[in-house]
């Protein structure tokens, strides 16, 4: 079997090693009987065929598919607009920043667009984000497997009504693309058919779970990124899953749901030390929040990078209330960048002479879990050699799976959003008010 492409260390969750904050063996134990109990069942439905989130890391065919439908999108584009929202962005998001995307003094490789997901709903961003575009040479894609969400639609409306008064009207289905699910009451679907924009179908996977379809490789594929690799590293955490009882997505189901259940637990803090691991937290917290929040049940999710949330948020981690679970993401940064040279680390800077900015991030991620801990912090750690397609596709299913197991485990449907679409009518409701009476 395939050795997993990131480490796991559970132990500084345990009550033997933090004291009465951590997890006692015998909740442990127990936990685990039931996290291997939701593990087998997972088993069987992957073996059935019937759970889309397992078959997709073996599958191939959907990645020769889409690679057409991105060669059209990219052609003579100098800017591309990603429209979607929720699962419909974050998971693209997650992997559109293992390039650097989004973060400071990133510039799109030579031949390729500068792309931009503009996920929330502001009007004033959307209008910039416009207006800063070349509108002749830009293409829009947008995302929504059930094609009724109204954000990226209303996104898309104004897009259309942009080139439009750019005196583009004509030419419409030569700047948007669609990925949408099948159906005739979908209506971006209707939409596309109408004007002639190509269509990509949809995988049929709920949005939160969808980063490792089409969903998320598309973009991915747009930036440059290799699907194949990403689908690996989700394969090799998978098998593990399915085959190893002690497996890091089980072992850490079973740390959740026995602080939960035996320390009253109730938020998982996930804090990375990357920043292009910025929006996975974003990503996480939604797969998290969404999949687990129901019947009165679930763990509130947390985010943050560090070391800049050490200065936010390690305070109230270490001497307020002792109801999270941290998980810690580091990377292997010992000696990655410049070395000051010995003329400018001098004086009251002597002590950062010889040291790299990596140095100091590998003493700050080591300080971090060890004072959580002594603090009697319940804390995981992940740890990654490096961070490219494999060992992110790796984390992604890593937690997509965790989610599925806790979900079990408390008794949920780890796949709706009931409360959700509740507020989804409620908003078409308003929306047809401001429109006021048709005629």
């Amino acid at each position: 079997m395939p050795k997993p492409t990131y480490t796991c260390d559970i132990t500084k969750s345990f009550q033997a090693s933090i004291g009465n904050g951590g997890l006692s063996g015998a909740g442990y134990e127990a936990a685990l009987v039931r996290a291997q109990a939701a593990a087998a069942r997972l088993k069987a439905q992957h073996e059935t065929g019937t759970l889309v989130l397992t078959q997709l890391p073996n599958e191939t065919a959907d990645l020769a598919a889409l690679k057409p439908f991105a060669t059209a999108l990219l052609k003579d584009t100098t800017d591309l607009v990603i429209l979607g929202i929720g699962g419909s962005s974050l998971g693209a998001q997650a992997l559109a920043q293992l390039t650097g995307w989004g973060l400071p003094g990133y510039q799109s490789p030579k031949g390729r667009p500068t792309t931009h997901l503009p996920e929330n709903l502001d009007p004033l961003t959307f209008e910039r984000l416009l207006g800063s575009c070349d509108l002749k040479t830009t293409r829009f894609l947008v995302v929504s497997k059930s094609g009724g969400t109204a954000e990226p639609l209303t996104q898309m409306l104004a897009a259309m009504t942009a080139l439009k008064a750019a005196g583009g009207g004509d030419y419409l289905a030569q700047h948007f693309a669609v990925l949408t699910g099948p159906g005739k009451e979908n209506p971006l679907r209707q939409v596309a058919e109408d004007q002639g924009f190509p269509i990509l179908d949809h995988a049929d996977i709920g949005g939160r779970f969808s980063v490792l379809s089409n969903t998320g490789l598309l973009p991915a594929d747009l930036l440059g990124l290799d699907g194949a690799r990403l689908r690996k590293g989700a394969a090799i955490c998978l098998e593990a899953t399915l085959s190893d009882e002690m497996a890091p997505v089980i072992q850490c189901a079973a740390t959740t749901i026995g602080l939960l259940e035996e320390r009253g637990v109730s938020l998982s803090a996930l804090t990375s030390y990357d920043d292009r691991l910025q929006r996975f937290g974003l990503w996480f917290r939604q797969l998290w929040g969404e999949s687990l929040g129901k019947d009165g049940k679930g763990l509130t999710p947390l985010a943050g990078v560090a070391p800049v949330d050490q200065h936010s948020q390690l305070q109230l981690y270490l001497a307020g209330p002792n109801d999270k679970l941290h998980t810690i993401i580091t990377r292997e940064v010992k000696g990655e960048g410049l070395t000051p040279s010995a003329d400018v680390a001098t004086g009251a800077l002597a002590a950062y002479a010889g040291t790299t900015m990596g140095d100091l991030l590998d003493a700050e991620q080591r300080a971090t879990l060890a004072t959580l801990a002594q603090n009697g912090r319940p804390v995981r750690h992940l740890h990654l050699p490096k961070l490219e397609e494999e060992n992110l596709g790796a984390l992604l299913m890593h937690f997509m799976l965790e989610t599925v197991l806790v979900a079990d485990m408390l008794g949920v449907n780890a796949f709706d959003q009931p409360a959700v679409e509740e507020g989804k009518i409620l908003a078409r409701t308003y929306l047809a008010e401001a429109r006021g009476p048709t005629t």
